[in-house]
């Protein structure tokens, strides 16, 4: 399932990763470059396999670990009411 931003988010890219703005709530996430690479290519519409792969290929680790660190951000992201 594609991953979309709520109305109330904004996302503004750093020399460190990405910054959210829950704007309804004035929370801000940060987000390191692992994580801003899953952010980007679920975003662009690719599926979490995708954004495993991605991860796997940039940053050389486990498949499994890839799989689970994907996972585990689409999830906080959509608790948070960030993402659907």
């Amino acid at each position: 399932m594609p991953l979309r931003f709520g109305d109330n988010v904004s996302a503004a890219d750093t020399d460190y990763g990405t910054v959210l703005l829950d704007e309804q709530g004035g929370v801000y996430w940060e987000l390191n470059p692992t994580a801003t690479l899953v952010l980007r290519t679920l975003l662009d519409g690719g599926e979490e396999a995708d954004a495993a792969a991605a991860l796997v290929r940039e940053f050389d680790i486990d498949q499994a670990q890839a799989v689970l660190d994907v996972e585990t951000l689409v999830r906080e992201l959509r608790q948070s009411g960030l993402a659907s």
